[in-house]
């Protein structure tokens, strides 16, 4: 409770307090009692009724979150040029009277449903985008009156600004912004251009009628019927479509899978080949170098053979009888011929050299 509401309620009392003692007093005399310094009483306590009510009238407290435009009977104009800050301020009691107004922040909502808005019922903002497609926008303006030019907004709007400031300025530029772009800019890419195009605009115009703009909220756009239901439309074919590029990224995907199966089992394959070609290689190889071991060594034993012989030339001869088999029947000429003759049909016969 502050000071003036208490110097108010004083100033009511006291004119009840006068009626009391009024009442008092005729009561007395009715009754035939002395009523002597009843009219000093009377005087008195209306002289302090009055004074209660003068200054009563002439307090005035404003709250932090308020400023109070003083409209006045005295001076030039009807309004005072400053407006009362926060706190206990006097004015000229019956001459002054003073308006209050908030600088807090205050939100004023245009939506197309029926109990969101400030307004009862669709009050959305009708617009046509530049290709002439109609959109319905939902906003909410965030906003408060500038407190060094609470005077200004008095004498322009009072307290009709709400309906007719905010609500007007708001809904041309929102018109004029939509104007500018496509209607699938308004929905996807430039939606935020929009927003801070409005923004901006809103923010010049209020600032000219002595009002802050805190913020600018695009709520919502929705489109007409048959705008709704083409890109429905649109966004079931797209959706088709990816389904079936989906489906041929993935048989792209199971022929390239085939595709290297099929590459890995012919490469299996040329590694296997060229393993057995160079295992052939390697065995020809050793094969190779076995037979050249062998006609080195075969090679070697004829050397051998041959030194044996020419030291003792009879050796040959031992070799061949070595070769000859039991019960074959052979014939030896003399020693000087080299030659076996077998005869069939005769027991073996040894000749000895003369």
């Amino acid at each position: 409770m502050n000071l003036v509401t208490v110097v108010k309620g004083l100033a009511a009392f006291s004119w009840l307090a006068l009626l009391g003692v009024i009442v008092f007093i005729v009561m007395r005399a009715a009754r035939d009692k002395t009523t002597k310094g009843a009219v000093s009483i009377i005087v008195g306590v209306i002289a302090i009724a009055l004074v209660l009510n003068i200054v009563a009238a002439g307090l005035v407290f404003v709250e932090p979150t308020e400023r109070g435009v003083v409209v006045t009977a005295l001076g030039e104009g009807g309004v005072r040029d400053e407006a009362l800050p926060p706190g206990l301020n006097w004015v000229v009691p019956f001459f002054d009277r003073v308006v209050k107004y908030t600088i807090s922040r205050q939100t004023y909502t245009m939506s197309i449903a029926h109990t969101e808005g400030d307004r009862i019922g669709d009050d959305s903002i009708e617009a046509r985008t530049s290709d002439g497609q109609l959109v319905r926008v939902d906003a909410s303006l965030i906003f408060a009156i500038d407190p060094n030019r609470v005077v200004d907004v008095h004498i322009s709007w009072q307290n009709t600004y709400l309906d007719g400031l905010i609500r007007t300025i708001a809904r041309g530029v929102i018109r004029d912004a939509v104007s500018q772009y496509g209607i699938e800019e308004v929905y996807s890419s430039q939606r935020q251009a929009l927003t801070d195009e409005i923004n901006r605009d809103m923010a010049i115009r209020l600032e000219k009628e002595g009002f802050v703009l805190v913020d600018f909220v695009l709520r919502n756009i929705a489109f007409s019927d048959e705008y709704a239901a083409s890109v429905e439309q649109k966004q079931i074919a797209e959706q088709q479509a990816q389904q079936a590029a989906f489906v041929v990224e993935q048989r792209r995907q199971e022929a390239e899978q085939a595709r290297q199966e099929a590459e890995g089992l012919a490469d299996a394959v040329v590694i296997r080949a060229e393993g057995q070609a160079e295992a052939r290689v390697i065995e020809a190889q050793a094969e190779a170098q076995a037979r050249l071991l062998q006609a080195e060594a075969e090679a070697k034993a004829l050397e051998l053979l041959g030194q044996a012989l020419a030291a003792n030339p009879d050796v040959i001869q031992l070799q061949y009888i070595e070769k000859i088999a039991p019960n074959i029947s052979v014939i030896l000429l003399p020693g000087d011929n080299p030659f076996l003759f077998p005869l069939p049909g005769l027991e073996e016969t040894i000749t000895i050299p003369e």
